[in-house]
């Protein structure tokens, strides 16, 4: 069968097991509330605040946006399937949904790597860094770190929809992903495989090392000429919850797109991809909320203001 004549997929769920639906859907909705409130609350506060305009709160509010597109190219549809009989997704909804999926995760990763490099420069280029990280240049990095990977996954979007899908049309995960979609896929997949496998892998993996180099130089740098407990504690702080933040996305993505392609390994792919899709999201803004005095101190001036 030609893939024009492909009009839906067909998305299987978290699980099989059909009694845990209820139980998952209130789990999935709660955590996409939080993510959504949370993460509007750090967007607002760091508009708002003036305290707060530097480019450090500037890419978190950029975090903060992307963690809510994010989980929203996910999340209703994935609470729509909790009770839904037929489960469908158009092709054109499906390879949409991949597109954003792919380019929205790939951002994330770019933007973790740009905040290491923003807390590496502040701490051990002080006296440097109103020169080095700038307005202009937060502004050519915000542009450069969306655009890039919005190319990146056109690409995927475009060679998956190429593929001829000739046998079931049902998806064995919760998202239309291109892993599972190879596995429909009839044909010379092997193009596909290698962009997935070692493109998207590298890609993966070099932003997690230059992210974790960026944390690695400052703790290093601050053990050996900090002498201020004061100041070590506050530095090490911030990048605690900022690595924290590094640890809880990689962890995920790197077990699933570094794997080898293989039908067994969709049922461990699809439990874990929740962690990225909707758990990171969902506690992004709490870390950031918890472990950062200065957000505290300014939502806690909004809220003031609002009572």
């Amino acid at each position: 069968m030609n893939h024009t004549l492909v009009t839906e997929f067909f998305l299987l769920g978290v699980t099989d097991i059909q009694e845990l639906n209820p139980i998952l859907f209130v789990m999935v909705l709660a955590m996409y509330l939080v993510t959504v409130f949370g993460n509007a609350a750090i967007l607002m506060i760091v508009i708002l605040d003036s305290k707060l305009h530097s480019p450090m709160y500037f890419f978190l509010g950029n975090l903060a946006c992307l963690d809510t597109c994010f989980s929203t190219v996910t999340v209703p549809k994935m609470l729509e399937n909790f009770f839904s009989t037929s489960k469908a997704i158009s092709f054109l909804g499906c390879i949409t949904q991949l597109h954003f999926f792919h380019f929205l995760g790939c951002t994330e990763g770019l933007l973790l790597a740009v905040m290491a490099f923003d807390r590496y420069v502040a701490i051990c280029r002080p006296l440097h860094y109103t020169s080095i990280i700038n307005r202009q240049v937060c502004i050519q990095l915000a542009a450069t770190m969306w655009a890039i990977p919005f190319l990146q996954a056109l690409l995927h979007s475009i060679l998956t929809s190429q593929l001829n899908f000739c046998g079931s049309h049902h998806i064995h995960h919760f998202i239309c992903d291109v892993k599972p979609l190879l596995e429909l896929a009839c044909g010379n997949t092997e193009l596909n495989r290698w962009l997935l496998n070692t493109f998207t892998g590298t890609f993966a993996i070099g932003l997690f090392f230059l992210t974790f180099l960026s944390y690695f130089y400052i703790v290093t740098y601050l053990f050996l000429k900090t002498r201020s407990c004061s100041m070590l504690h506050k530095a090490l702080s911030t990048c605690a919850s900022h690595f924290m933040v590094v640890i809880i996305f990689y962890a995920p993505v790197l077990f699933i797109y570094i794997n080898p392609d293989s039908g067994s390994s969709l049922e461990k792919d699809r439990i874990i991809a929740v962690m990225y899709t909707v758990v990171t999201p969902a506690l992004n803004p709490l870390i950031y909320t918890l472990r950062n005095k200065e957000v505290r101190g300014a939502l806690n001036r909004k809220i003031k203001i609002l009572l």
